[in-house]
């Protein structure tokens, strides 16, 4: 137990002893008639030794139990290809540390894990490479390969945190077998992805898609294509490995949408008099410079 911690202690046949108390931040606990206790460093079984011996002065044979009713927020820090990096403040229940004795938990949201500490963190970037995490606990670090997690059946479990860990998420290497696309439909990336839609739709700009949407979806959400639009020539633009961008040709009209949309993408609907193509172009070009700067920051 720690300053913060939350107790109930129980003096059965006594209630003016029962009552919760909060470790002070000087790592004590003051009851009636005893005055301060050092709880802080203590198991509730030793603080209990403790507190009988101190209340056979004042009670014969007491009886006394204590329990863990809320620990102390947990403060830890994710960084590095994160949306949001920063430090964190995670609520520890009673359950959440019993669960932490072997270093392992359910991948829940609720629970001080390692995964929803990302998903806290807004998720991973799509460079993130998350077989490459590193983890620092007590001047230790350790590498986490999450990947497996989604490759393979017999991957490690989520890892539980504990108070004062520092996560670090590296960036993914050109050569990496990484699948982002994989990566972007699991539970680590965020629940949406932002992709900009311009050219001939009824309202262009950015919108936000779940991870595993298609360019229709986009297309769609961006209300739609006009009357004028050539979707037999839309074209996807996405910014590939070391900032190269990439543009790819897909024929809506003719072939099953079945293109995966990542974030940060550009989809741009022409019009249908090819010639008018270049006013659209024009308005492409600004947002790739826009683009390219998002994904540097992220």
């Amino acid at each position: 137990m720690g300053p913060g911690d939350q107790i109930q202690i129980k003096v059965y046949d006594e209630a003016e002893m029962t009552g919760t108390h909060v470790i002070a931040p000087d790592g004590r606990i003051t009851l009636p008639m005893i005055g301060a206790v050092q709880a802080a460093g203590q198991t509730t079984d030793s603080l209990d030794q403790i507190l009988t011996k101190r209340l056979l002065a004042l009670y014969r044979n007491p009886l006394v139990d204590i329990s863990i009713t809320q620990f102390r927020p947990m403060r830890i820090s994710v960084s590095g290809a994160v949306r949001r990096p920063g430090p964190q403040q995670i609520r520890n229940t009673a359950y959440d540390l019993a669960s932490n004795n072997n270093g392992t938990g359910d991948s829940n949201p609720n629970l001080p894990t390692l995964s929803a500490a990302i998903v806290n963190a807004g998720g991973v970037t799509r460079d993130s490479d998350i077989s490459r995490i590193l983890l620092k606990r007590n001047g230790v670090v350790q590498q986490i390969d999450l990947w497996q997690g989604l490759t393979s059946e017999n991957a490690p479990r989520d890892m539980m945190l504990r108070d004062g860990d520092a996560i670090f998420i590296a960036k993914r290497a050109s050569n990496s077998p990484i699948d982002p696309r994989l990566v972007a439909t699991s539970t680590l990336a965020p629940t949406t992805v932002r992709v900009r839609v311009v050219g001939e739709v009824k309202s262009p700009g950015e919108v936000n898609v779940t991870p595993n949407s298609t360019i229709s979806s986009a297309i769609a959400i961006a209300g739609g294509p006009t009357d004028k639009a050539r979707m037999e020539e839309v074209r996807l633009v996405r910014l590939g490995e070391n900032d190269q961008i990439i543009e790819q040709k897909i024929n809506l009209q003719q072939l099953q949408d079945n293109q995966q949309i990542l974030d940060g993408d550009v989809v741009v609907v022409p019009k249908s008099r090819r010639s008018n193509f270049i006013d659209i172009a024009g308005q492409v070009i600004p947002p790739l410079g826009v683009l390219l700067n998002l994904f540097k920051r992220n």
